[in-house]
């Protein structure tokens, strides 16, 4: 057992050591958004803000956000959401677009399972802060299959 945990050790580190050779597209990445939108079957407006962070490996990143998303008649009567996810980053010079798309947990004094999907563009205005632009529907399946549609406006950072 002894020799299968150092062999496995030294695996981790070779596999590591293969990719030392860090480019601009292996990095995290951070943002943060504020998104007006609209809830359907319904039409009822709602605003989501939060953040989250994404780990780039080339093009491919994984990562996870944290937002409140409440109706815009009654800002207390909100939800969180928490959503691991899952993006595909087009690299790019000052304009990069990416999708993404994952799980939504969405929570309040009990939780509720979904998903979400979207994308949009970053544009590098700076070395390390760019403009967000993103189309966002997180799904909540099985309750009267509601939708929130919102359009992202925020910055993101490396």
């Amino acid at each position: 057992m002894k020799k299968l945990m150092i062999l496995s050790g030294l695996m981790l580190v070779m596999y590591r050591t293969g990719f030392a050779q860090e480019t601009k597209e292996d990095t995290t990445q951070g943002y943060v958004f504020f998104a007006p939108g609209v809830e359907t079957p319904g039409r009822n407006g709602i605003a989501h803000m939060g953040g989250g962070g994404e780990l780039l490996f080339n093009a491919l990143g994984v990562g996870a956000e944290i937002g409140y998303q409440t109706p815009i008649r009654s800002f207390g009567n909100g939800i969180g959401v928490f959503s691991p996810n899952v993006a595909y980053h087009f690299m790019g010079g000052k304009l990069s677009p990416f999708v993404t798309g994952g799980y939504s947990l969405f929570f309040r004094s009990g939780h509720a399972n979904g998903y979400n999907f979207g994308g949009g563009v970053n544009y590098w205005m700076l070395d390390r802060t760019a403009l967000r632009l993103e189309v966002r529907d997180n799904v909540l399946p099985g309750y009267r299959d509601v939708h929130f549609l919102g359009f992202r406006v925020g910055l993101s950072f490396r």
